[in-house]
């Protein structure tokens, strides 16, 4: 139970609370690109079976990839990209910690 309260908790609350504390003017527009980071779940489409429990989505799916993790650590480098790089890697970090939780 804990496992997956941290997992959703970090994938759909921590976005909220880093748009608020940190872009508080644009807050509601950041939020929703935070959480838009859910999106790289659609690899799981490709995956039989489509929904495993036991499965750790990092290095198993092609976004959850390792190529695709550096590829999303570079992004937060620029500032064009910084928002949708954080959503990103706090997706992933989301997904690792589920993995670690397993």
């Amino acid at each position: 139970m804990l496992r997956h309260l941290l997992h959703y908790g970090i994938h759909f609350l921590v976005p909220i609370i880093i748009a608020l504390y940190f872009f508080r003017n644009d807050w509601r527009k950041v939020a929703l690109l935070l959480l838009a980071g859910i999106l790289i779940d659609l690899d799981h489409l490709f995956a039989t079976p489509l929904f495993d429990p036991g499965r750790c989505s990092i290095g198993y799916h092609p976004l959850h990839s390792y190529l695709a993790i550096m590829a999303y650590a570079l992004l937060p480098l620029f500032k064009p990209t910084r928002i949708l790089g954080l959503a990103l890697l706090l997706h992933i970090f989301a997904d690792l910690l589920d993995c670690l939780l397993m």
